[in-house]
């Protein structure tokens, strides 16, 4: 949703679910102690190692249509990338529009695509050149709200929220002026908003959804949604929120906000990696392996509201492009980023990206080919849990080992601005590796140490 940082909101969630029991117990029938496992629902096999991509079809081309949007698809595929995230494709509202073409997050018809874009046959070919491709096709959906001016407005007043004076209602306390909030205390939306969702897998193949504000939205209806889209094929749900319940039957990811804001405080000089610390231990002791966390370094909020990823992270933005592909997570990337686009995008108006060849975008596709060769990097339980390994300077270089039985990565980041000469305490990193960005072949033992740059990084390589 824009301007949007609910990362006050999730801390918030997490505490207070932090006070749960991390795996319920079962007591009708049984003794207590009985484990019953906390994630219930099975990623689509197809994530195993994938990596998301975020399009924003408005801006994406010169002609900002799916029929354009499509023509890209090859590259995406030679970029490597799996997932492609389309934000909403459906017609948007006009009363209380914010610009001249509005934001996507205003929808005036879940059963329509935005004429800005194309048609419904526009959007199937897209869904199904991208499927021959190998790529899989999710929707942004947005549940929470509507339009001023949705169908569902003049046929079913009775769906929305009122305020105090009875009149409906934007979301309290954010500046969207250009949209109600739906009452999920009434069942018939619920299957309304159901089917709606239903329809896109149905009937044009898509394969999930990326859920706005998914926390504004009664947990239960994803719950239902998740195991009604199931009965058509297996879907891949995203959530914008971040919490562990969201995991346990309706979400295959949630965002990793506190990773994001920790790497950005951390750039600003703000915080040392004692903040990563913090998210790494709640990621493995509060969340089951079993989930995926995502991370990237912006979105379509962030490059619009906060700034671009150069505003963001300046001198550290290699090093957290890197560390969102190696940490445990599911990383993604905004449409331009592969280009080193410097622009903030408008969000209510055509702003299209200039395309152009970047070291970043190669670095992207060298990050995701590392990615998928080694398994111990891949996502959720088909990956491996990151280890620490304890080094000399650990205020301001972060250090790592994610390994199997087959494959070993150890990656070491220096997040400061000022270069550091670094050894380690523990054994586990020790044997013969090779550097994956300059593929010179390197050993660790007890005695060895390595020199980092100012926010530079090394990832090294082994098969065991």
């Amino acid at each position: 949703m824009k301007q949007l940082n609910l990362i006050g909101v999730a801390l918030v969630v997490l505490f207070i679910a932090a006070c749960q029991p991390a795996i319920e117990q079962k007591t009708e029938g049984s003794v207590i102690g009985t484990i019953s496992p906390y994630v219930k629902l099975s990623h689509p096999e197809w994530t195993k190692d994938a990596v998301i991509y975020q399009l924003n079809t408005r801006q994406f081309s010169e002609e900002g249509t799916f029929q354009a949007a499509m023509a890209q698809l090859p590259r995406l595929k030679a970029l490597g990338v799996d997932i492609i995230w389309l934000m909403p494709i459906h017609p948007i509202g006009e009363v209380n529009r914010k610009g001249s073409l509005g934001s996507p997050y205003s929808v005036k018809d879940y059963f329509d695509v935005n004429p800005e874009f194309g048609s419904k046959a526009d959007f199937k070919a897209f869904v199904a050149a991208a499927h021959e491709l190998g790529l899989y096709v999710i929707l942004d959906w947005v549940a929470n709200h509507t339009a001023w001016d949705n169908v569902w407005v003049a046929q079913h007043p009775e769906w929305y929220l009122r305020d105090w004076k009875g009149d409906f209602r934007p979301t309290p306390w954010w500046d969207w002026s250009d949209i109600i909030e739906l009452d999920y205390a009434q069942p018939a939306l619920r299957q309304q908003m159901a089917k709606a969702m239903r329809y896109w897998v149905e009937e044009f193949g898509v394969d999930g959804y990326r859920a706005d504000v998914a926390g504004f939205v009664p947990l239960d209806f994803w719950v239902a949604v998740r195991r009604d889209l199931e009965q058509v094929k297996p879907v891949f749900m995203l959530a914008e929120f971040e919490g562990r319940d969201f995991h346990a039957e309706a979400f295959d990811a949630t965002y990793g906000w506190t990773w994001g804001a920790a790497m950005h405080d951390i750039a600003l000089g703000k915080k040392d990696t004692h903040q990563l610390y913090v998210y790494y231990s709640w990621n493995e002791r509060f969340y089951p392996q079993q989930v995926m966390r995502l991370l990237g370094v912006s979105n379509h909020d962030q490059n619009s509201w906060e700034g671009t990823e150069f505003e963001r992270f300046g001198a550290a933005l290699p090093a957290a492009m890197v560390l969102s592909f190696v940490s445990e997570g599911i990383p993604m990337i905004y449409n331009g980023q592969e280009a080193g686009y410097d622009k903030r995008l408008e969000f209510f108006e055509r702003d299209p990206i200039v395309w152009q060849q970047h070291q970043n975008g190669e670095l992207y596709r060298q990050l995701i080919a590392l990615k998928k060769a080694y398994r111990p990097l891949w996502n959720s339980i088909w990956g491996a849990r990151m280890l620490p390994v304890h080094n000399s300077a650990e205020r301001k270089v972060l250090s790592f080992v994610r390994q199997n039985d087959q494959q070993r990565v150890f990656a070491i980041f220096n997040l400061s601005d000022e270069s550091h000469q670094v050894s380690f305490n523990l054994q586990l990193h020790h044997g013969v590796y090779t550097d994956y960005f300059s593929q010179q072949p390197q050993s660790f033992a007890s005695e060895t140490s390595i020199e980092l740059a100012a926010w530079s990084y090394r990832v090294f390589v082994a098969n065991r």
